[in-house]
Order: C-alpha cells, then structure tokens, then sequence
C-alpha cells in the first residue's frame, strides 16, 4: 500500500519531535528542579510533570528546529541542547506571561499557572526560566555559547517589542489614519512568532560550529517559518473548524483581533470593504454580525491574500533548504515540519 504524502509528513515529524522531546526534556527537567521547591513544583504544573504522563507543555517544534539545524551541518544532536532547552525555556517563559497579559484562564484544557498559582508566582517561574535560558547558554563553555546567548537576547527583545505591538494594535481604529497597515502586521508577526523560531535554528546551527553563511540562513528559514505559521493561524482564527482547532468559529472576529485577514480586506478599495469597516467599528454582538463579518472579509480578498502569504513563506522555507547542503532525511523533516505548522503539503 503506497503511503500518501500526509501520513508521511506527519510520520516523520511525529519522529522528529518525539526524539527532541526525549532529548530536551531531561535537560529541562534538571533546570526546573534546581530552582528550588517552591518555584520548581509551579514550573512542573507548567510543563504537565506532577504525573507519570510524558511532556506535554507543547510540541517541541523549537527543540526540533535546533536539533534538526544541528545535524544538517554535520553535528550530532547533542551540540544543539543548549539551544534546544534555551528556546522552550523562553518561549514557555513568554507563554506563562502571556496568559497573564491576555487573562486567558485556561492553557491547554486546564488553569493557566497564574489562574493556579497566582498572578505573582507566575510571574516569577516565568521571570526564572528566562534567566535560565541564559544561564545554561553561558554555562556550556563552548566556543559560540556567548555568541548565541547574545543572539537570545536580540530575539527576546524582538518578541517583546512584537508583544507590545500587538497589544498597541488592539487599541486603534479599523480604518482611517490610525489604522493598522499590512506592513505594521507583518513586522509586528515576524517578531513575535518568527524571532524565536529563528533563534531555535540559527542558535542551533550556531552552537554546532556552522559557517556565519548557513547560520543566517536558518535564521531566515525561521522567520519565514513563523511568518507562514501566523498567516495559517490567522485564517483558522476565523474559519477554522472548532473540533480541529479548539477554538469557537469567528474566534478572533469576537474577540475584535486585527489579524492578517482583516486588516488586508480593508485595505482594497471593494464594496465588501466599505461594508465591512462600519460593521467592525460599531462592533460585533452576535453570531449573524460574526458571520456576515467573515463572509465579507472573505469576498474583499483578505482570507484568499493570508493564504497566498503562507504559501510565500513556505517557499521561502523551500529556498532556505535548497540553499543548504543536508542530509536528505534532515531536508525531509524540515519540510515535514514546516507543512505541519501551516497545516498543508505540498
């Protein structure tokens, strides 16, 4: 029986992922223990370790880039770690603060830690696995560590700076000369899903000895990555099905997001766009607005350009691989894992 392209896509990433996550794990585990009880027991409700269930704060898809970045240039797995463990400690770090940030009461089916723990012990097991993300980087005595830890930190910047964007955007107008322009979305996108995704494998590129020439490509693979996984988000936030996603249809239109879709239908000059700005302003009450605003988002082209824009990152992924000599079991698992993020094959 021959294997159709998305079962191998999702054979293979499901590999690659599970061996990140039995590599990275017992790493992140020690980090979190030598925190001290009390800040270790809420960094374990965190990462789902108060049981004998296995990881289950997230997919490691971090941890995978790096360690994927790694043996594409020759190393083994084991060079990338530091990278691998620094990313997911980072980017459960941003997690952690974000439900705070955003009040989200629940974080994969159960109390977020600051709905658990409080607002304040959240915001220091967060503030803690930041410092130790540096920590471990410093403190692996390698030739790049300093260099890559500095790259950390130009990444968290960026995610920061993309965090208060993001929140500064909820507050302007849907049209008009305040309103949220394509470019302003997209730098805002970049940096805060595409900067971290980059750091996993330009970091882990980085820390295996790779040439400055195919370090800054993985950083643009990473970019392009995050970019083609945002704009995918964006379109789901919207038409996605809510027992694939989890998430209530017209999620981001109740909640007001200004995401890909929308913020590109009003910026054609189309009669579904001067229908759609005045409905978006006066605000959406019910579920017959909610769908009237998605059909209309629809018909000025803003889901069709959010897609096309995946699309284009995704080659840009392709691009950053042909450019690159690897293994071909290496190439195939990028390729496997980009696919995964935005939910397509190609």
């Amino acid at each position: 029986m021959t294997t159709s392209p998305v079962t191998a896509d999702h054979d293979l990433i499901a590999s690659a992922t599970h061996r990140a996550r039995g590599l990275t794990e017992p790493l992140l585990r020690n980090i979190v223990e030598a925190l001290g009880p009390s800040l270790a027991a809420i960094g374990c409700y965190h990462f789902g370790w108060q049981t004998d269930e296995p990881y289950t704060a997230g997919k490691a898809i971090r941890p995978t880039m790096a360690i994927l970045a790694a043996e594409a240039v020759g190393a083994p797995p084991s060079a990338a770690l530091p990278a691998a463990a620094a990313a997911e400690l980072v980017h459960n770090f941003s997690l952690i603060h974000d439900d705070i940030i955003d009040s989200d009461e629940q974080r994969r089916g159960r109390p977020s830690v600051w709905k658990a723990h409080g607002v304040p012990a959240a915001i220091l097991i967060g503030d803690a696995l930041h410092a130790a993300a540096f920590e471990l980087l410093l403190g692996t005595g390698r030739p790049n560590a300093a260099a890559v830890a500095e790259r950390l930190a130009v990444a968290m910047r960026e995610i920061v700076n993309g965090q208060v964007q993001d929140i500064e955007f909820a507050g302007r107008p849907w049209s008009g000369p305040q309103a949220v322009m394509l470019d302003e979305y997209q730098a805002m996108a970049e940096a805060k899903t595409g900067a971290l995704l980059a750091f996993a494998a330009a970091g882990g590129a980085q820390l295996a000895e790779a040439p400055p020439s195919a370090v800054r490509t993985f950083d643009v693979l990473g970019r392009h990555l995050g970019l083609a996984f945002q704009c995918t988000d964006d379109v789901l936030g919207i038409w996605g099905d809510p027992a694939v996603t989890g998430k209530p249809v017209f999620g981001d239109l109740r909640e007001g997001k200004k995401t890909l879709p929308v913020i590109a239908a009003l910026a054609t000059d189309t009669p579904a766009r001067a229908r759609l700005a005045p409905l978006l302003t006066e605000g959406l009450r019910d579920d017959a607005g909610l769908r009237l605003a998605a059909e209309l988002v629809e018909e000025a082209g803003g889901r069709k350009f959010a897609e096309q824009e995946a699309s284009r990152h995704l080659t840009g992924v392709g691009e950053c691989l042909d450019s690159l000599d690897m293994p071909d079991t290496v190439r195939k698992s990028f390729e496997a894992l980009a696919n995964t993020l935005i939910g397509r094959t190609r």
